[in-house]
């Protein structure tokens, strides 16, 4: 998609902080991060929503999850521990309308969160 922001991060059109790629996904750290560590990681294929993605290729959003995890382990913060964050629509907070996992530690998480 020409509009899409993270799309564009893919093609390289935006610069972004990249910590993992692998031949489907990118994860790089949050413009605005929630947590001391806190990386998307997104598919390379445009897909608007985790609902689309796992409608269309679970292979690829069980690779966005292993990516989510090598992620967490390569910040440090996988024995600690860890929270994976997939927002679906606006109403939960969605405002970047390709699919994307946050990864977030490096401090204790409260739980419910918002």
């Amino acid at each position: 998609m020409t509009d899409c922001l993270f799309c564009k991060i893919v093609s390289g059109e935006v610069p972004a902080k990249v910590v993992r790629e692998s031949a489907r996904t990118v994860a790089f750290r949050d413009i605005n991060p929630q947590a001391p560590t806190h990386v998307l990681v997104i598919p390379r294929e445009h897909h608007s929503t985790v609902a689309e993605l796992a409608a269309a290729d679970a292979d690829v959003l069980a690779e966005v999850l292993r990516e989510a995890h090598q992620v967490a382990v390569d910040e440090g913060i996988a024995e600690s521990g860890y929270r994976v964050v997939f927002n679906t629509g606006p109403q939960a907070g969605q405002t970047v309308f390709h699919v994307h996992a946050h990864v977030l530690g490096g401090r204790g998480l409260n739980w419910p969160p918002g």
